[in-house]
């Protein structure tokens, strides 16, 4: 495992992203809202938290993307019920004072076991947090979740616990984290993860499903099979 400094998006390694994209092929289901919106106002709020130079306030664009003033306003108020949260929570205060942000991390020839079947994939994740004095980091989510029920709905429903077990196993760390602001009412929610419980274990199973059918979709040589 090491960690680079390459465009994220231009690297060929196997992400997260790139599972979540194969289970849409191969496990269709029913859209929950607009994912492009989500995505596009994700952007905006993980910018203003942990990359704020990509953010210009005066003209209301990230990297030159315009976003609305409502759009605006309502991420600033998402990240001052972080800070506020902050205020209650030592751990959350220390991960917005110390921790590395948008930590690139990639994975060659990470080793994998599905039933039974072992296999190799060049493997990348990037960190919204990744806390270097502890060896472990973790993710910044908005989610339209008002309740904690809603948010542990969310966390099975967009297969968050897949993407720790993803980061958690590219990295080597025994430890992750979520904190997920709500959209609805900047309620911030928050899940701590250790290798082997039951968030880890149910992440695993549904990374290592898809990274064999993605293996199996791989060019490989007559070797590889044996």
């Amino acid at each position: 495992m090491k960690t680079t400094m390459d465009t994220y998006y231009d690297r060929p390694e196997v992400s997260n992203s790139d599972l979540t994209a194969l289970r849409d092929i191969l496990h269709p289901r029913q859209q929950a809202g607009d994912r492009e919106a989500a995505f596009r106002f994700g952007t905006l709020v993980d910018a203003i938290v942990t990359e704020p130079a990509r953010v210009d306030y005066c003209r209301c664009t990230v990297d030159d993307v315009p976003y609305t003033d409502d759009e605006f306003r309502h991420a600033r108020e998402m990240q001052r019920a972080l800070r506020m949260e902050a205020r209650r929570d030592p751990f959350l205060a220390k991960v917005l004072e110390a921790a590395d942000t948008q930590r690139s991390m990639v994975n060659h020839g990470q080793m994998f076991t599905y039933c039974g079947w072992p296999f190799q994939l060049d493997t990348r994740c990037k960190w919204d947090w990744w806390l270097s004095a502890f060896g472990f980091g973790g993710d910044l989510k908005t989610t339209f979740a008002s309740s904690q029920a809603e948010f542990d709905y969310a966390v099975d429903f967009f297969d968050w616990d897949r993407s720790r077990a993803w980061y958690m196993d590219i990295a080597g760390s025994d430890r992750d984290f979520i904190y997920a602001i709500s959209k609805a009412n900047c309620r911030v929610f928050k899940l701590f993860i250790n290798r082997g419980d039951g968030t880890y274990g149910r992440g695993r199973e549904k990374y290592e499903e898809l990274a064999f059918q993605w293996w199996l979709l791989t060019p490989k040589s007559e070797e590889a099979w044996a």
